[in-house]
């Protein structure tokens, strides 16, 4: 026997984790100046807007890629292009993100909890360890 609202409780369900997450990237790109600070580093600022456009482009695409089960058949070699520019992207991100890390003693300093930094830094670690656990031994156990 079917529940009648299993299902609008799935569409809830579904477009609340959507807004989370997409409120949560775009946080990560707007607030922590992402796009710009990677156009900075690579001195290619003139082309911020082309940035911008393969990121809402990319996020389009694979959203339907995920939403319609497309799937792609390509000549092996096309994972090493992929993979390179896959690790270009990630490694301007992480350059990025080295510089805007900063901001967390500046911060803990303001609020008041200066001296307890170490364990704001060890509870993100330890969460970030401990959520890659959970979510790999899910899906391979």
């Amino acid at each position: 026997m079917t529940l009648w609202w299993a299902a609008p409780l799935q569409v809830f369900l579904g477009l609340a984790g959507g807004i989370a997450v997409g409120s949560g990237m775009v946080a990560f790109l707007v607030v922590l100046d992402i796009i710009p600070r990677l156009a900075q580093i690579s001195r290619t600022y003139h082309l911020i807007r082309w940035y911008e456009g393969a990121v809402i482009g990319g996020s389009l695409f694979f959203t339907c890629t995920d939403f319609f089960d497309w799937s792609f058949s390509f000549f092996p070699m096309a994972a090493a292009f992929f993979g390179l520019f896959a690790g270009c992207f990630v490694g301007m991100l992480a350059g990025a993100l080295t510089e805007v890390i900063n901001v967390l003693p500046i911060l803990a300093k303001r609020i008041g909890m200066g001296s307890y930094m170490i364990w704001l830094l060890m509870a993100m670690i330890f969460g970030k360890v401990l959520g890659s656990l959970l979510d790999w031994l899910h899906f391979l156990g």
